[in-house]
């Protein structure tokens, strides 16, 4: 079932953001938003543009796996940051905050973060995000700088039912499926983009994000297992350092440091 497009006049009476999606591109149906921001930032689009779809045919998600976004149910969108060196790193853990906020700004929905950063409620994942760096630094802030452009795609299940597609039904849920009502997209979409502005203002400010990160990660004293390209590790998930890569201690007392890769419990 189709529902109601998004009402761009009615987002932008929504968002109170500075700069943050006052650049929006729209497109009632396209591939992949991640597509359409690389495009346009490759063409000088300005920090805070973002990239936003009714639809997307060729969604995609962490580690190729593919990213459902039927038409006007979901929120996709990608947001272009040219951020400095010192904040790239709080870019992983900015987006699933500004998305946990967001979602209960809206929707009263109390959400949780499994590392690194999918959104999840009850233990399914309600939103994922995807961050790539398309090209190598860019010309130089005012502070010296080099400023290359980043991509935060993100994901989130709103008015859809996961239930009606077999691959993801044990996995994901959405907000209708919670709430057992739609949620206002255009509200949800101008709250994301508030909160990330504001996350990501106090990081270039010396404001450290990761402890308010930590604190919303529901990894901790399980035991997983991590892999990455060419790698595996399995334990129990201690913490994470100070760059945010996952610690985890092996059945041989061994702490392995995973920086990037997918986390699973195991049974």
């Amino acid at each position: 079932m189709t529902g109601t497009p998004f009402d761009l006049t009615r987002f932008h009476t929504l968002l109170r953001t500075t700069s943050f999606g006052r650049n929006l591109i729209f497109e009632p149906s396209v591939g992949s938003t991640m597509d359409m921001a690389r495009d346009a930032a490759l063409h000088g689009a300005i920090e805070g543009t973002v990239a936003l779809a009714d639809e997307q045919t060729a969604g995609r998600g962490r580690l190729g796996r593919t990213w459902i976004t039927p038409p006007a149910s979901n929120l996709a969108s990608t947001l272009i940051l040219r951020p400095t060196a010192a904040v790239l790193r709080s870019i992983a853990m900015i987006t699933p905050l500004a998305v946990c906020h967001a979602i209960e700004d809206i929707a009263s929905i109390r959400t949780d973060i499994k590392w690194p950063n999918d959104v999840q409620v009850g233990g399914k994942k309600l939103a994922g995000i995807l961050i790539e760096v398309p090209s190598p630094p860019g010309p130089t802030g005012s502070n010296g700088d080099p400023r290359g452009i980043v991509l935060v795609g993100c994901g989130i299940n709103v008015n859809f039912d996961p239930r009606e597609h077999e691959e993801i039904r044990d996995i994901a849920t959405s907000l209708k499926a919670d709430l057992g009502r739609d949620t206002d997209r255009e509200a949800l979409l101008a709250s994301y983009l508030a909160h990330f502005e504001q996350l990501y203002n106090q990081a270039k400010s010396g404001d450290p994000i990761r402890d308010r990160w930590r604190e919303r990660l529901i990894t901790f004293g399980k035991d997983v297992r991590a892999t990455w390209q060419g790698g595996m590790a399995e334990g129990i998930a201690e913490d994470v350092d100070d760059d945010g890569a996952l610690l985890i201690r092996t059945a041989d007392g061994a702490l392995t440091r995973v920086e990037a890769g997918d986390v699973t419990l195991r049974v």
